[in-house]
């Protein structure tokens, strides 16, 4: 089923780095935007200039395009080779550059008593919540201001007192069908008259937002239920723009579960964990990652958690959202980006861990790099890794003049014997076929079998004293790779560590 008339739009703030529910939203709204062959909206919402930074904007930009959520209208061009992203009929799309427009429709509200101006203080108003609470009432805006005669807004004007806007809620029900979690009603007590105006004069989210969404022509919004309590009153804000000839029709809305951390609570885009920056460096895919966080609240089908993205448009519905919330597993995310790393082809596999292979991750000299014992060494590693920073400890052994040091290996593997055992599989492996993996197989087993040990037994002094590490790639193909001559040397060195 597609319908292009399909509006998304992913707004968020630039503020901090970006994180994973942040990415959640992004990508449902892209999905959706896709399956429907509709369009994808990308908008900023800059008006806090004490908090927004041109640098969290630019990491905006650099990780939707890591990821490959492209977009059709927005602040910046996506790809040249695409053609999306590069601005759009309904610009500008960084809020900051709409001051105008808000400005004038708040005016127009004003002028239409959709919306009056309030100067009732911060004092005031905290003692008339406080009387509210103490009577048992709804503590929101009591409408103190919204019927002032024009007399008494002159005689506080003349007191001196300044005024924010306040939108006029209408004193009806509003019920609406939520995608995700169905019909939901909201009675007018417990959606007061709202500020959509600041004191200043700079509008307010509260305004911005839906208005944006209206001269865009937003047709779904698609963001997360801690918004869900403003739902009523965008739709009354709606309907006014729709009276003023600004709106064509109220968006339908569905709001996405809450992704919970550890102990249960709300993942915090404070939280280390949710940082998308922590992800791509410790080398997740951006498939791999996508893949898990569609998982948050949605999925593809009762037996399969691993797909890819065009398959995961094609299947994408947001009816299928589950309302409960997700919690975010960390195991489960780097199990699903180990299975990603497993479909690449080989040469795609190489190229992605080059970045691991360079300074400042690797720990050898760039010139004892080989690339053609990478190369060998590639279809093994890949069979290995969960993300792909683990490629420089999995290697490593390959490019360094000497085993890396780690002491809890060494003490696991060179027990009593354990120099007996190398003795042994050193004159073996002297005379092994090194071009045959198998042939230096048999070497240690025939070792471990004069010794009265089993191949797992007998394999892990020889791991160690030749990688520094109880576990790593398929042993004997990283000996035939290693080569003859290194592998004995390191042999010897342990032997020697061992006789020390």
């Amino acid at each position: 089923m597609t319908n292009a008339n399909v509006r998304v739009r992913f707004c968020p703030s630039p503020t901090g780095n970006p994180h994973v529910g942040l990415v959640r939203t992004a990508l449902f709204n892209w999905a959706y935007a896709r399956h429907h062959q509709g369009t994808l909206v990308f908008r900023i919402e800059d008006t806090d200039a004490a908090r927004d930074s041109e640098e969290s904007y630019e990491q905006l930009l650099d990780s939707l395009r890591w990821l490959g959520l492209d977009w059709d209208e927005g602040p910046a061009a996506f790809d040249t080779a695409t053609g999306r992203g590069e601005g759009g009929p309904h610009g500008p799309y960084r809020q900051s550059q709409r001051m105008d427009i808000y400005r004038d429709v708040a005016d127009r509200l004003l002028a239409g008593g959709y919306a009056y101006p309030c100067y009732c203080t911060t004092e005031e108003l905290d003692a008339r919540r406080d009387a509210a609470r103490a009577a048992g009432r709804p503590s929101g805006y009591d409408g103190h201001c919204r019927d002032l005669t024009a007399e008494q807004r002159a005689a506080y004007e003349a007191e001196g007192r300044i005024h924010i806007v306040r939108f006029r809620m209408p004193d009806e029900t509003i019920t609406f069908t939520d995608l995700v979690r169905g019909e939901l009603t909201f009675t007018p007590d417990n959606v007061p008259d709202y500020g959509i105006v600041r004191a200043n004069g700079a509008p307010l989210y509260t305004l911005v937002n839906p208005v944006d969404d209206a001269l865009m022509e937003i047709t779904h919004i698609l963001r997360g239920e801690d918004l869900l309590s403003s739902t009523p009153r965008q739709i009354a804000l709606y309907k006014a723009l729709i009276e003023l000839d600004l709106a064509k029709a109220v968006p339908q809305f569905g709001h996405l579960p809450y992704v919970m951390g550890e102990g249960n609570k709300k993942l915090s885009k404070r939280d280390p964990q949710s940082s998308l920056n922590l992800y791509r460096e410790r080398g997740f895919l951006p498939e791999g990652l996508l893949n898990y966080l569609s998982l948050l609240g949605w999925s593809f089908s009762a037996d399969q958690d691993v797909f890819t993205m065009p398959e995961m448009v094609e299947r994408f519905d947001i009816a299928d959202v589950n309302a409960n919330p997700a919690r975010f597993d960390l195991k489960k995310a780097e199990a699903i980006n180990a299975d990603h790393i497993r479909l690449l082809d080989v040469k795609t596999f190489t190229e992605a861990c080059e970045p691991w292979l360079k300074a400042p991750h690797a720990n050898w000299a760039p010139e004892d790099f080989d690339p053609s014992a990478w190369e060998a060494i590639a279809p093994y590693a890949q069979t290995r890794l969960t993300v792909l920073s683990d490629i420089t400890a999995n290697v490593d052994f390959l490019f360094l003049k000497e085993p890396v040091e780690d002491e809890a290996s060494w003490q696991k593997a060179m027990k009593e014997g354990a120099a007996d055992l190398l003795r042994t599989a050193r004159g073996k492996l002297e005379t092994a076929d090194w071009n045959s993996a198998e042939s230096l197989k048999a070497a240690v087993l025939a070792a471990g079998e004069e010794h009265g040990l089993k191949l797992g037994k007998a394999q892990a002094p020889v791991r160690v004293a030749v990688t520094g590490r109880t576990v790593g790639l398929p042993l004997f193909e990283s000996l035939e790779i290693l080569g003859k001559d290194r592998t004995l040397a390191r042999i010897d060195l342990a032997l020697a560590k061992l006789a020390g």
